[in-house]
């Protein structure tokens, strides 16, 4: 029954979502967010004030649970920004080696300001099907453009 119960909560374990970085330090895999980014905005920033400049791409990092579902959406988007492009990625090596499944993934979210302004920048992480069940985890960013 111990064992039943353990094995339980390793694989619940697995398949929570999760909003912050890779867990393995040493095997972590940067998020795959193109070179000329100049801003990137992870989830250590969140309900932080973020400056970026008008015309300029920048990044918003975070790390989500595909696999299970769960995948980070922008919900509010301040009407100075716009979308300008999506990447995904692994967060840890053993990721891209035959047979691995499952795991944390990178969702990196890009925009940019095409006038000045000051709005908040919100994320929700859901299964984008379970549309009557609450957001299981919440990013805030507030985006000064100049």
């Amino acid at each position: 029954m111990i064992r039943a119960l353990m094995m339980s909560l390793a694989f619940l374990a697995a398949c929570a979502p999760a909003g912050g970085g890779a867990q393995d330090e040493a095997n972590a895999v940067p998020a795959p967010t193109p070179d000329e980014i100049g801003v990137r905005i992870g989830a250590a920033q969140d309900g932080e004030t973020v400056e970026v400049a008008i015309n300029e791409r920048f990044a918003v990092e975070l790390v989500g649970v595909p696999t299970a579902g769960y995948q980070w959406a922008p919900t509010t988007l301040p009407p100075f920004l716009t979308r300008a492009g999506e990447a995904t990625g692994d967060t840890v090596r053993e990721q891209s080696e035959p047979g691995f499944a499952g795991g944390n993934h990178w969702e990196v979210f890009m925009f940019a300001a095409t006038n000045e302004g000051t709005g908040e920048l919100v994320f929700e992480q859901r299964r984008p099907w379970e549309t009557n069940q609450a957001a299981v985890d919440t990013f805030r960013v507030t985006i000064v453009a100049r």
